[in-house]
């Protein structure tokens, strides 16, 4: 099986979005590296000018330049251990491959099983989703979680306390990549499938996380209320802290108040609650 190599250079800040996008088009693994992103897909599911129309979007924010190349199926599990690190995320928090080291000094620690799914900590818009999740209570709480990537967040949910975690991807690798998730940290209460916010089963949630980005956030901001139980808690990330007004218009229109926000580097994330 052949596939299309993106080689993408761009700000790093922009990696964890880019995968998100790129993950849209059908893109399944992906390789950070110094100046940017490399980003695979599989031939028969490549389109040339989609990829070309989103990048070119981005291209008003920040300098990109890219180049594509058919190339054979790799080791991408041998790539990636070459780039993955392990991370702390405050004082409580420690995220790290089944490879490295424990870190039984820290109150959570996390294992991503090292592959390419969008999600690890790195990036700071999951790092600050998870350091809002440290400040809510999710003891016995239902959880859902939007786009769950890794299920980095839905994991950290679980070991918060949560009693059930819903978690989705549209994206069948980050979906069996959360499964793996899900094994390695022995977490048990968390239910992962491939879909959706539109085909979720109806049901009310105390914490809502959607790590996402600005475009599906504004769109899909409308559905998570739905989802949300009085006085429900939604942490959205994704986004510039030059969105934050448009995030915060559309959460308003369907009843909800922002109630925190943190910033890193432009990117924010919010708060919100029913």
């Amino acid at each position: 099986m052949s596939y299309i190599e993106l080689s993408l250079q761009i700000d790093l800040d922009f990696n964890e979005i880019m995968m998100a996008e790129l993950a849209e088009l059908g893109f399944e693994t992906f390789v950070e590296t110094e100046d940017g992103l490399e980003a695979y897909i599989q031939e028969e599911l490549f389109e040339d000018l989609a990829v070309k129309n989103m990048l070119e979007t981005y291209a008003e924010r920040t300098p990109i330049s890219y180049a594509f190349k058919q190339i054979a199926k790799q080791n991408w599990n041998e790539e990636w251990e070459k780039n993955f690190q392990p991370i702390s995320i405050g004082n409580d928090i420690y995220v790290r491959a089944d490879f490295h080291e424990p870190q039984p000094n820290y109150l959570y620690e996390i294992i991503i099983t090292p592959k390419m799914s969008f999600g690890t900590g790195h990036h700071e818009t999951t790092s600050m989703v998870m350091e809002h999740q440290l400040t809510i209570p999710h003891q016995d709480k239902k959880v859902l979680d939007v786009g769950t990537g890794t299920g980095i967040l839905a994991v950290l949910a679980e070991k918060l306390g949560a009693k059930y975690v819903s978690a989705f991807d549209i994206d069948e690798w980050s979906v069996e990549n959360t499964i793996e998730n899900i094994a390695l940290n022995n977490t048990s209460k968390i239910a992962v499938r491939l879909g959706t916010i539109e085909d979720e089963p109806r049901d009310k949630y105390e914490i809502v996380l959607a790590n996402i980005n600005r475009n599906i956030l504004l769109q899909q901001i409308p559905s998570y209320a739905t989802f949300m139980a009085e006085g429900a808690t939604l942490i959205i990330s994704g986004f510039y802290e030059a969105d934050i007004a448009d995030i915060q218009a559309v959460a308003e229109s369907v009843g909800l108040k922002k109630v925190a926000q943190l910033s890193k580097n432009q990117w924010a994330s919010v708060v919100f609650k029913s």
